[in-house]
């Protein structure tokens, strides 16, 4: 991938959404790389015995209000958010049509990103239990069976080495190794079946991913060129009671503080 294709696949993901600065976002699934763009977190593996869920790190990022909860079963009022951002989630979770379901009914529109099963079928996690694609414009999961796509050409990386390398040279092209889907209104999918008991299980204690210099380097530049952006929006306040569903509404006026939530 050419320097000027890394910095518009940079821009993409990392900084531009198509919202104004009034606008309200959700980031589900935020881990330890919540978007600058989120005003409200939502994370269901905060703690480091799920650190596989996220980039092998001891914890969630409590960077902004983060609500401890399921994704199929968001505490959220109907159309509380004007965009909600949900990247490299759906991999992860038992029933990513729920996850969908949910992301529709809080929010207008949103940004999806998941890894592509062509590519994933080279190499890709033990933590991940769908292979993704987008197939004539409708997002499709298919229920992995074991982390390797061929047991015996996996084995063979693994014994060699050389799934380092290959990873690598994957990478080079990251633009085709993710579906990045841009939504408003409904998102078309297909669930096709449900992922093994066991193999779900054992995918969330799996190791975690590895966080390597390109990554933390991402990060920190995107803290970097956001920094002001931020403090405005942590700085407008935000009322529990605006954005939770009626059940769960105190009626105090109390704005959102940068801690965990768990209703």
């Amino acid at each position: 991938m050419s320097f000027a294709s890394q910095v518009r696949l940079f821009i993409e993901r990392r900084l531009e959404f198509p919202v104004g600065p009034e606008a309200l976002v959700l980031d589900v699934g935020s881990g330890d790389k919540p978007s600058w763009r989120a005003d409200v977190l939502l994370d269901r593996y905060v703690g480091a015995e799920y650190a596989a869920q996220r980039s092998g790190t001891a914890g969630a990022r409590v960077s902004r209000p983060l609500f401890d909860a399921d994704a199929a079963q968001m505490p959220f009022a109907d159309g509380a958010f004007d965009y909600t951002i949900c990247s490299n989630l759906l991999e992860h979770v038992p029933d990513p049509g729920a996850v969908i379901e949910e992301l529709m009914r809080v929010s207008r529109a949103g940004y999806i990103e998941v890894p592509e099963a062509a590519s994933a079928k080279i190499i890709d996690f033990p933590s991940h239990v769908w292979w993704c694609r987008m197939r004539d414009g409708v997002l499709v999961f298919e229920p992995k069976q074991r982390h390797h796509f061929d047991a015996e050409i996996g084995d063979y990386l693994d014994r060699t080495g050389l799934n380092l390398q290959v990873a690598k040279v994957l990478d080079s092209r990251f633009e085709d190794r993710v579906v990045m889907l841009h939504w408003k209104g409904k998102v078309p999918y297909q669930v096709t079946g449900p992922v093994p008991e066991e193999f779900m299980t054992k995918a969330l204690l799996e190791p975690g991913h590895s966080k390597d210099f390109r990554a933390r380097a991402i990060l920190a530049a995107t803290d970097l060129i956001t920094v002001r952006q931020r403090r405005r929006i942590a700085a407008r306040g935000l009322r529990f009671d605006d954005i939770v569903k009626p059940e769960f509404r105190v009626g105090d006026g109390a704005l959102l503080e940068r801690r965990i939530y768990r209703l």
